[in-house]
């Protein structure tokens, strides 16, 4: 009974007060603050076979299933469960589905939720994923308080020693991309003077919604150079930056996925048009086709911030694709979001970039093998014992080279490190 009166008082805390801990004692106790968008994940057990979802018709299904989510959550915790000390800095309201987001956020650590926000008479933000736990869903989203959050909702006193501040789906943060993205700017503008290395993710809005209306290359143009690290998804990057191309391959892969449609020089020229915004290092996640990286020369990366990697010429120039681990498949949810904190554990932990990116790759994969975004990721030492025991690739069978023929576009297979070495690569000759 003791035990049970401790939770609970510890849990009418984590509701009661915004910010538990001073500044100073936060930033001396996180690496890393990853803050934007977070939402409750619903998710109803649907039966095998169940169709096509029909107006009138009554569907018996499982247990529910509650998940804290979103990119705050699935890259958190996945940081978290990695050994990263992590804090997590996300908008929720003072209502019964906040008060879930908290419990089930504070259930892995009471930490990661004392830079949170709570948002007095505002509603949290929640998504029902509807489908099989095998395939993608359909997401019914209210994006709740992430509409809210604006540059006064980052709390800048405590980056002072902080590592890395990584921020994710402002797409889905009306006050981000209005204005042309102004607030999206000047959040990256603030936290960058503070001398910590910035992170950036999106996701594909609504193409319907405001999000899909603005102009996302002028938002990226007033962000990116404030943006150390950018980790798009390819699909993201072409709504963004080409829709008609991006329209034209979703025409021609109908219900399946674009991605095998996608040719490596495509996403080469896309990266060109990064590293001239400002980006300084790009990493865009592929899906089951791997991970591209490429980065701006030595000059540029010293002003990376205190994640800076240690040998600037391992890292300058370069242009690499790792290809995915082999894994058995259970729920694609959140793989991007894992792949993301792997990666940033990288940089934290003073990887060279082909070691970033098999960490990266790992991360991702074992995210899918659990049938939500975070109960699948182990350990760092115990995924790095899975890559040293000889985790293979996934690789057409034997053939050492990518679904489509990377080779006719010049890029080079390196058999030691498991990774492909492009045309725009320092070390390609």
């Amino acid at each position: 009974m003791h035990d049970e009166e401790q939770r609970d008082d510890q849990e009418e805390r984590l509701r009661a007060r915004t910010f538990p801990l001073s500044s100073t004692q936060l930033a001396l106790d996180v690496e890393i603050i990853v803050a934007g968008h977070i939402c409750l994940d619903i998710t109803p057990a649907l039966p095998e076979g169940v169709g096509a979802l029909t107006p009138g018709r009554l569907v018996e299904v499982g247990k529910a299933g509650l998940a804290a989510g979103g990119q705050i959550a699935h890259t958190g915790l996945a940081l978290h469960k990695l050994g990263v000390n992590t804090g997590l800095m996300g908008k929720v309201g003072d209502d019964l589905f906040g008060q879930a987001i908290f419990r089930l956020l504070s259930s892995y650590d009471p930490k990661l939720v004392e830079s949170m926000v709570v948002a007095t008479g505002e509603e949290s933000a929640y998504s029902l994923l509807l489908g099989p736990p095998e395939g993608e869903s359909v997401v019914l989203h209210s994006a709740g308080c992430n509409t809210t959050f604006g540059v006064e909702d980052v709390r800048y006193e405590i980056l002072s020693k902080v590592a890395l501040f990584h921020f994710g789906y402002p797409s889905m943060m009306a006050r981000m991309y209005e204005d042309n993205g102004v607030e999206l700017a000047q959040v990256f503008q603030r936290v960058k003077a503070s001398g910590v290395t910035t992170s950036l993710d999106m996701c594909v809005p609504d193409p319907s919604a405001p999000a899909g209306q603005v102009d996302w290359r002028e938002i990226l143009r007033h962000t990116l150079p404030y943006v150390d690290v950018f980790l798009p998804g390819i699909e993201d990057l072409l709504f963004m930056l080409d829709r008609p191309l991006f329209d034209k391959l979703s025409s021609k892969a109908g219900k399946g996925s674009m991605l095998d449609k996608i040719k490596p020089d495509v996403i080469s020229q896309l990266s060109d048009t990064l590293l001239e915004l400002g980006a300084k290092i790009v990493g865009i996640k592929c899906g089951h086709r791997g991970l591209y990286l490429r980065t701006a020369n030595a000059e540029v990366l010293e002003g990376l911030g205190r994640a800076q990697p240690t040998s600037l010429i391992n890292w300058s120039e370069r242009e690499l694709w790792a290809p995915c681990f082999e894994t058995q498949l259970v729920s694609p949810r959140g793989a991007g979001d894992a792949t993301i904190a792997g990666f940033l554990l990288g940089l934290l932990r003073g990887m060279q970039p082909v070691s970033t990116l098999a960490a990266a790759c790992a991360v991702g994969a074992c995210s899918v093998e659990a049938p939500d975004a975070s109960s699948g990721i182990r350990s760092w030492p115990e995924t790095l014992e899975r890559i040293a025991a000889g985790w293979p690739r996934l690789l057409p069978k034997g053939k050492s080279r990518s679904p489509l023929d990377m080779q006719s576009f010049k890029w080079r297979w390196h058999e030691t490190q498991e990774v492909w070495i492009g045309p725009g690569d320092s070390h390609y000759a």
